[in-house]
């Protein structure tokens, strides 16, 4: 098995309700990242200080 697919998963609240194109998100020490439809192509991986600041400047648009 994968480490990634061990992790928890959450769709991104920025993917919106109603649809299924989505971006899932496992955050811990390091922020995975992978499209919910291409699974099977990986994720990026991103430290949690760096996704957290990308998140923070998202919500300030």
């Amino acid at each position: 098995m994968r480490g990634d697919q061990r992790r928890g998963w959450h769709t991104s609240s920025y993917s919106g309700a109603n649809t299924n194109t989505c971006v899932e998100v496992s955050e811990g020490f390091r922020t995975l990242i992978r499209d919910s439809e291409n699974r099977r192509l990986g994720h990026l991986e991103f430290p949690a200080g760096e996704w957290a600041a990308l998140v923070a400047d998202i919500d300030g648009l």
